[in-house]
């Protein structure tokens, strides 16, 4: 298998510490229901830190990685990979942020979105305003919250609930989003 570009590739979490003395490793996943990643196969490991990968002098080392167990366990995802098989080798892995090609997600249900796939869209409301594009798609424990601006400078305008009662219509094919909400809220 090739190295995907980074730009298929969709960070899912990063290996916090070792669990146990098998190499199994406890992951700390950026969704607080993290089915792509307990659902992978495979997974690609890049051992650069965010910062040092950002920087454009800097190419991240990928490594690809036979997914064998993945399971939850208390708020973190425990996860076995083929090859590292005790505790040392796991603790060469902390820090190690994980990566999964985005073609390789399972499908999503009915009325269900990966937030990858929001950032970008256009939102509008109800009487057309243009009200930005998704910056980025957070939790506050209760919901979804949208950050709506400009990509161009990555100033983010308003936050929005990501909630059926805000949220009318997604369309990933038009990448556009149409919201119950007002330009001046």
């Amino acid at each position: 298998m090739s190295t995907p570009s980074l730009e298929d590739l969709i960070e899912l979490g990063s290996i916090q510490d070792a669990q146990g003395l098998r190499g199994q490793l406890k992951v700390r996943p950026y969704s607080s229901d993290p089915v792509a990643l307990l659902s992978s196969k495979t997974v690609w490991l890049s051992l650069l830190p965010r910062m040092a990968a950002a920087q454009a002098s800097v190419k991240p080392s990928l490594e690809l990685y036979q997914l064998k167990q993945a399971k939850m366990h208390s708020g973190t995802v425990v996860i076995t990979l083929d090859g590292v098989t005790d505790r040392d080798q796991a603790l060469a892995l902390k820090g190690a942020r994980i990566l999964v090609a985005r073609d390789t997600f399972p499908k999503a249900e009915a009325d269900s979105y990966y937030w990858v796939d929001l950032i970008g869209c256009d939102a509008i409301n109800l009487q057309g305003v243009n009200l930005g594009q998704v910056l980025d798609v957070t939790e506050n424990g209760a919901h979804g919250v949208i950050a709506l601006g400009n990509l161009g400078d990555g100033t983010t305008k308003q936050l929005i609930p990501f909630v059926k009662d805000v949220v009318q219509s997604v369309d990933l094919s038009k990448k556009l989003i149409t919201l119950d909400w007002q330009a001046d809220w």
